[in-house]
């Protein structure tokens, strides 16, 4: 980046340095042995769990009342952007919890979201499925009352850790509602055991963040007690939409601080290899990249921050969610490509983290809602408030 905006704070600067040395020497050190085994090995989870923990970066998300950190989306950012300088599957070990688990009652408060913060447990989100990407209204998985429980069938995929999951945040069809546009499936979120009977976690084996483990998840006559409901029954599209929303702006700060330490690296290499009598750095057609790079990617951190200034006063609308996601996600694949183009050949060898930065970057336009998903929700809101007036 050309230079850190003005507005960045003394505490926001102690909170960024305090995550990237904590990046430095207890993430990136593993990420070659990650990336080759696929997996991260449960000491190595159980070690950077401890130190997360020890240094009160676990949670940081989530209120201090349950023991999580309580930060805002405007500090969260500098969190974020330091993560995303190593393996999604070493970082997303150092929890911030699915903010929809906020919505737990009763029971669930001590159950569910007071030992996801203090790290006795770990969650993940069902919500993609093989038939439903995009559209996820158009969800097979259901949920059948029976009793005192729910009765769950269905099949999810490409979820996110859960491997290491003890519970998983379902989302399941459980009726259908009238509305001025039609009928339309009634959604409900679940808190659901892992150990239940009926599920089976199988891995997936992708190109992209490997260590972190995506995973098909099946469910077979499980039985959901009633008290499991997150929220209310019917109001769990709500829900999933608040952790989309949230998560957008994290994983554009995570893209920032990819492609930062992509084109750092680029750049030491572009300044150190000679070709022609000079180093590369010193042709335009290399250099340029750079100045592209920079460029983007200051840009992005502004949208970012503005983002996230709204998300903390409750203003931010879906269509600046997408603004933000969409151009950070954008400008990694940019970045990454011209990094690899700068590196040459060399890059593209497994003994380089060029290719896996390239691997990565590239999921970053799908899974947090498509690019065009996004530019769909972008050229809504802007058609959607002309007038016709000139």
């Amino acid at each position: 980046m050309i230079a850190e905006i003005s507005t960045m704070t003394d505490e926001q600067r102690m909170l960024a340095d305090t995550v990237s040395n904590f990046v430095e020497r207890e993430l990136k050190p593993h990420e070659s042995e990650v990336e080759a085994l696929g997996e991260v090995p449960a000491e190595l989870v159980a070690q950077i769990k401890a130190r997360s923990i020890q240094m009160g970066l676990y949670a940081v998300n989530m209120p201090e009342q349950h023991g999580g950190g309580g930060l805002g989306y405007s500090d969260r950012i500098y969190v974020e952007r330091e993560f995303g300088r190593t393996s999604r599957g070493l970082s997303t070990i150092v929890n911030r919890p699915a903010v929809i688990l906020l919505d737990c009652a009763g029971a669930q408060v001590e159950e569910y979201l007071k030992p996801v913060t203090t790290g006795e447990r770990f969650e993940c989100f069902a919500l993609t499925e093989p038939g439903s990407g995009s559209d996820a209204r158009g969800m097979k998985t259901a949920a059948r009352r029976d009793g005192d429980d729910y009765v769950l069938n269905g099949t999810k995929h490409f979820i996110t850790n859960a491997i290491l999951a003890d519970f998983i945040i379902v989302f399941a069809v459980t009726g259908q509602d009238e509305t001025a546009r039609g009928p339309r499936p009634r959604i409900t979120s679940f808190i659901v055991d892992k150990a239940l009977p009926g599920i089976t976690v199988t891995p997936m084996d992708v190109m992209s963040n490997r260590g972190m483990k995506s995973c098909f998840i099946s469910f077979d006559d499980v039985r959901v007690p009633a008290r499991n409901i997150l929220g209310e029954e019917g109001a769990g599209f709500k829900r999933a939409k608040k952790w989309l929303f949230s998560g957008r702006i994290c994983l554009a700060a995570c893209n920032v601080g990819l492609a930062a330490r992509a084109m750092g690296e680029a750049a030491v290499w572009a300044n150190e290899r000679v070709q022609f009598g000079q180093p590369i750095a010193r042709f335009q057609g290399t250099a340029f990249k750079f100045a592209n790079g920079a460029m983007e990617a200051h840009l992005a951190w502004l949208g970012i921050v503005e983002a996230a200034r709204k998300m903390d006063e409750g203003t931010l609308t879906e269509a600046e969610a997408s603004v933000a996601n969409l151009f950070a996600s954008e400008m990694l694949g940019r970045a990454t490509d011209n990094a690899l183009q700068v590196l040459g050949g060399i890059g593209m060898s497994k003994d380089s983290p060029f290719e896996r930065y390239f691997r990565d970057a590239r999921v970053e336009r799908i899974w947090e809602g498509t690019s065009e998903i996004h530019r769909h929700i972008i050229s809504k809101h802007v058609l959607d408030g002309a007038t016709g007036s000139r």
